[in-house]
């Protein structure tokens, strides 16, 4: 067998099927172009889903004939003046996008430089350069892809439907969208125009500001706290959604480095570390982060798609991650999600969600007053005097009312009404009293784990992490741990598995989770079956106490599985149900 080297344009189809992997991967290699020309507005049209035609027009500071022909060449790029890889300020850096584009498609790119009397215009067909031609354009940069991969007819296969290959481009699109605020954004498509971000206005974060509601939503933005963190050189911010905002897949977890849009498995584990004791493992919180490190300790050339990241110390980069989300989230108190009492008069409205009939669908469509309910099915919360009842607007969970069904507590706050699951609420209350150091139980005999060199290592990197949760662990030898203390909520029994469970999980999102949501579950079976049981009568005095530990108990707005403890009801919310406004 002998050693050639292979032509051109087979190299760069090689190459391309690195770095454009569907048509959301040219469409963010395009975009990302454009946002280094220093482009104020960008416009994307798709059809097919991005297989027959992908246009991107910018108003950046264009191409001359020379540059033009330059680029389309591999590994020419304007974006590396000092040659330093150490020091990248671009999002692109290769010099791959557009000869891997033009290898597997009809690349046509017009551009015309500021300040420049006329565009040019080059095409690729297949890896095929053309040359470079006088063209009309009026400023910038506009580049057309068609018939995408028709040069690999192979990897069409491996498309999905033109709805699904649009969704994912458009995905890419909002993620450099909520990077760049000052920037405006359209995608469009046969039918209609899916996305339209105007820039912000006013100052850097007024912009972010304005931006956030055009991606996420007003809801997030009314739903969500504060990130802001610094440790170490590394700078933390964005917003993180309470966990009653959540969702079923992670799609609207947005996370940024050095203003690089990145999906990476080190920032979900994090994120899901954070939230691992207010959201079922299968509900996704709602996040926008924003890590700003120096250039020297983060390296993004990692892989030519360049969505993922290293870090020189990324424990650090996820202990900081963690702690600000649990510090912002702590500090949000016993806020529930505002989208749960919109809900909630959704269903009270007749056809919506499980039909309503009856009387009560009687009485909702004329707005007559409520049903009243049976006596057995009402306790008073009038059992203590009068004098000492709390005020309604001196908390924020008011002053327990009545108890329904003797499982739901009433409360009149100052300007509405709170309805609280008494059961999931005590839950929640006694499994954040059970935070802090976990009680260990030693091992009479300490127990040897072969787990094999890199998981040893990996685990016993995390020894004093893991100490905190009750899992007490050494090196010994070169390929095992010695276990001896174990959390007591697990057992002796459980040393061997739960070692190796850390080990694989270490592996693959960087943290433990396994100990942390065997201890999260244990915790919490053990404060469901400690706390106050649906169906018992409380008193007043013993309502009000409940309203007040919520308040004063972090994440108190949610049970364990991010479902709402508390529903709250404004007298505006009401009027409306019942026709007076």
């Amino acid at each position: 067998m002998t050693i050639r080297r292979l032509p051109a344009t087979l190299v760069n189809r090689i190459a391309a099927g690195e770095v454009v992997e569907r048509p959301s991967s040219a469409v963010k290699e395009l975009v990302e172009n454009a946002i280094d020309a220093g482009a104020g507005r960008i416009d994307v049209t798709l059809r097919d889903g991005g297989r027959s035609l992908i246009a991107v027009a910018d108003d950046g500071c264009g191409m001359t004939a020379e540059e033009l022909a330059l680029a389309v060449e591999r590994h020419a790029t304007s974006k590396l003046p000092d040659d330093d890889l150490s020091r990248i300020a671009t999002l692109g850096f290769r010099g791959e996008a557009l000869p891997s584009i033009g290898s597997v498609s009809r690349l046509s790119i017009a551009s015309r430089a500021r300040g420049a009397e006329a565009a040019n215009a080059i095409e690729i067909e297949g890896g095929a350069i053309g040359a470079a031609r006088p063209a009309a354009l009026a400023a910038g940069t506009r580049v057309e892809v068609r018939d995408l991969f028709f040069a690999t007819p192979a990897r069409l296969k491996f498309l999905k439907s033109a709805r699904s290959e649009l969704r994912h481009a458009t995905d890419a699109v909002r993620r450099l969208a909520l990077a760049e605020p000052g920037i405006s954004f359209t995608l469009a498509s046969e039918d209609r125009t899916h996305l339209r971000y105007e820039a912000g206005t006013g100052d850097l974060l007024e912009a972010d500001a304005g931006r956030l509601v055009q991606v996420m939503g007003a809801d997030f933005v009314d739903n969500s706290v504060v990130v802001e963190a610094e440790r170490e050189g590394l700078t933390l911010t964005g917003r993180a959604g309470l966990p009653t905002l959540n969702r079923g897949t992670a799609q609207s977890q947005f996370v940024f480095v050095n203003g690089r849009p990145v999906q990476d498995r080190l920032f979900s584990g994090a994120i899901r570390a954070a939230y691992t004791d207010l959201l079922a493992r299968d509900r996704h919180p709602l996040v926008v982060l924003r890590l700003d490190v120096p250039h020297r300790l983060v390296d993004v050339n990692v892989h030519p798609a360049k969505t993922e990241v290293r870090f020189r110390d990324a424990g650090l980069v996820r202990g900081l991650i963690v702690g600000a989300l649990r510090h912002a989230l702590a500090a949000a108190g016993h806020r529930a999600s505002s989208t749960v009492a919109a809900h909630t008069l959704g269903r009270f409205r007749p056809g919506a969600g499980a039909p309503v009939t009856g009387h009560l669908a009687e009485a909702a469509s004329r707005f007559q007053a409520p049903l009243q309910p049976a006596a057995d099915d009402f306790a008073p919360a009038a059992a203590a005097p009068d004098d000492a009842a709390p005020e309604a607007g001196a908390h924020p969970l008011g002053a327990a009312r009545a108890q329904l069904h003797a499982t739901y507590v009433v409360a009149q706050t100052g300007d509405g009404i709170v309805i609280v699951d008494q059961h999931a609420a005590h839950e929640r209350i006694r499994a954040a009293g059970g935070e802090g150091g976990a009680a260990q139980q030693q091992l009479l005999i300490p127990e040897v784990v072969e787990l094999g060199e890199n998981a040893a290592d990996r685990v016993a990197a995390r020894a004093d992490e893991l100490a905190d949760l009750g899992l007490v662990l050494e090196r010994f030898g070169p390929q095992a741990v010695i276990v001896r203390a174990v959390p007591a909520l697990l057992g002796v029994s459980e040393a061997g598995g739960l070692v190796r469970d850390l080990a694989d999980e270490l592996a693959e999102h960087g943290t433990g989770l396994a100990l942390k949501e065997r201890l999260d579950a244990l915790c919490s079976t053990m404060a469901c079956h400690g706390s106050v049981r649906a169906g018992k009568r409380l008193t007043a005095d013993e309502m009000n106490a409940l309203l007040r530990q919520m308040e004063a108990t972090p994440g108190a707005g949610q049970c364990n599985h991010g479902r709402p403890t508390y529903v709250e009801l404004k007298l505006a919310d009401i009027e409306r149900l019942f026709g007076r406004r």
